[in-house]
């Protein structure tokens, strides 16, 4: 009994001793991104020169644009081409809700897609590859429907989120990257990665910023991790055959367009709609506007009635060509219904539907096309030829089959 007493004790004491120490290393790994964390005195995305914004590729914005982007068709320098010859596409979820606007790299992004989450609110997972941007976010969770358009995009695209939708069942986004064979692979998440690479900051939209809206990255922080810690660079190496793929070996481009003459041009030109149908409280925060701007030929973003801004560049977001893809939207049915967020919402990501792409001030109407999660999704007209789209920023926008957009 005296021998089992001592034995006790010692576990008991072995016990409070791992206590100790993992509230010492919580308290430190907290320090670390509380005082530590990147702030826009020191990170390159909010570098000024007398109060301005300055772009990272302000440096080769007088140079030559002869080389076009694969993701998005727009042209760059060569110089920009080398460095985005040496990576690999990246794919940053983005928090749409009303409080974490205006959000950080948006602007930046050679195509957003963006679609309803839980409670009829909006997330974004804008796509990088041809420019980078040295603050994204807020950065938020996995969802299944992503996976599935992040993976046109490479064989092992990189992917970056905080966590995700882990129920069993047809939402399960951090299951079905295991089953895809990304985890501790291309698979970018906040949890396994953690500081420097990811940080929070509580300042960038005030002193009463929520937790889940403080996570943020940076592109050439994702694409260093990549390429130090994973070996994945512009190719991926075969562990047991040592032979190297390029990332765009299956990688099916847009085709893409020069800009319509300004005297072809319309005056006006506008599409609205409601993202989120099913809060009435609050559904007002998640109506869009596309707004048509004549001499740029793109269209300017309005989202809950105001402009939708850039945090670091203070400039309104546009886009060249708006895709609104319609598809089956339902309920995943997997027991997940969190108070003030809903159930998993599901998407029909895979087969065919109907599209509208706007492009030039005026509407295209057509389909979408998808036979898999790994193919290109490709945007056809009435007469089944593939769409040619303005080079640029493209914005795909996911709505439920005969949700109503109103253009003018």
């Amino acid at each position: 009994m005296i021998i089992i007493l001592k034995m006790n004790k010692e576990k008991l004491l072995l016990f409070g001793l791992g206590l100790v120490l993992y509230l010492l290393s919580a308290g430190l790994s907290y320090a670390a991104f509380s005082v530590l964390r990147p702030t826009g005195t020191i990170t390159p995305a909010t570098t000024t020169q007398n109060g301005k914004f300055v772009s990272p590729t302000a440096q080769y914005a007088n140079l030559p644009k002869t080389e076009a982007c694969p993701l998005n068709g727009q042209m760059y320098s060569k110089p920009e081409r080398d460095l985005w010859e040496k990576r690999r596409p990246l794919g940053v979820m983005i928090e749409n809700s009303a409080a974490a606007r205006p959000q950080s790299g948006v602007s930046s992004a050679d195509i957003v897609y963006e679609a309803v989450a839980e409670g009829g609110i909006t997330r974004l997972m804008a796509i990088f590859y041809c420019q980078p941007s040295e603050i994204v976010g807020p950065v938020r969770s996995a969802r299944t429907y992503y996976l599935d358009w992040i993976s046109e995009y490479a064989d092992y695209p990189l992917y970056a989120h905080v966590g995700g939708a882990n129920t069993p069942g047809p939402a399960d986004a951090l299951g079905q990257i295991g089953q895809y064979g990304w985890d501790a692979y291309n698979d970018m998440n906040q949890f396994s990665i953690g500081f420097p690479t990811f940080w929070r900051d509580y300042e960038r939209l005030g002193p009463d910023t929520a937790t889940e809206h403080t996570v943020y990255t940076s592109t050439t922080k994702l694409w260093d991790f990549a390429a130090t810690k994973r070996d994945l660079t512009n190719v991926s190496t075969n562990d047991q055959t040592g032979k190297q793929t390029s990332w765009d070996v299956n990688f099916v481009p847009w085709q893409f367009k020069d800009d319509a003459p300004v005297d072809s041009r319309p005056a006006a030109f506008s599409a609205t709609f409601a993202l989120s149908g099913q809060q009435a409280s609050y559904a007002d925060d998640y109506v869009v506007k596309w707004q048509y701007d004549h001499d740029s030929n793109s269209y300017l973003r309005f989202n809950g009635g105001k402009p939708h801004m850039d945090l670091d560049t203070n400039q309104q977001l546009l886009a060249k060509n708006v895709v609104i893809e319609f598809t089956t939207m339902t309920v995943a049915d997997d027991g997940y219904n969190e108070e003030g967020h809903g159930q998993h919402t599901l998407y029909g990501t895979k087969g065919s539907g109907k599209a509208m792409l706007l492009s030039d001030g005026k509407v295209i109407n057509g389909t979408w096309q998808k036979t898999s999660r790994t193919a290109r999704t490709r945007f056809l007209d009435q007469n089944g030829v593939e769409i040619k789209m303005n080079r640029g920023l493209t914005w795909i926008e996911v709505l439920p089959i005969g949700q109503p957009v109103t253009v003018q």
